[in-house]
């Protein structure tokens, strides 16, 4: 009977540092959790540069040559000439960005088209003459 009595308390005793130790990793595993997601969250960077178009086809392909590695979101308006681009800055930067979308042809405030870039765009694109069908 003393046999049993101790099993049964020892099994008492292991149940609750088993439950300790579960206690434990969740909780470090709620923390890493959280601080990942926070991490993520400050990595996160919108911002507006402005970017020379004419047209809607303008916007297309102004928009398309944003989306590099990393970007979340890229929304160009054709009446403010304004890019806003959402992306994370540990994978590109405005930089980045902006160098792509001037191997598309367009200017931007801190980086200009090479002329073969721009040569290639369709007649209504042709923003430095300012001659536009849209």
């Amino acid at each position: 009977m003393q046999f049993l009595q101790n099993v049964i308390s020892l099994d008492l005793e292991n149940r609750n540092k088993m439950k300790r130790l579960i206690l434990f990793i969740s909780i470090i595993f709620c923390s890493i959790s959280l601080f990942a997601q926070q991490k993520e969250k400050t990595d996160v960077v919108t911002e507006t540069y402005m970017v020379s178009g004419n047209c809607g086809e303008c916007k297309s392909r102004i928009e398309k040559a944003a989306y590099v590695k990393g970007v979340k979101r890229a929304d160009w308006n054709k009446e403010t000439k304004k890019l806003t681009v959402t992306y994370k800055s540990s994978k590109t930067s405005g930089d980045e960005i902006l160098k792509s979308i001037a191997d598309a042809g367009y200017d931007s405030e801190k980086v200009t088209a090479s002329d073969d870039a721009y040569a290639k765009l369709p007649a209504c694109c042709n923003y430095r003459t300012g001659t536009c069908g849209d």
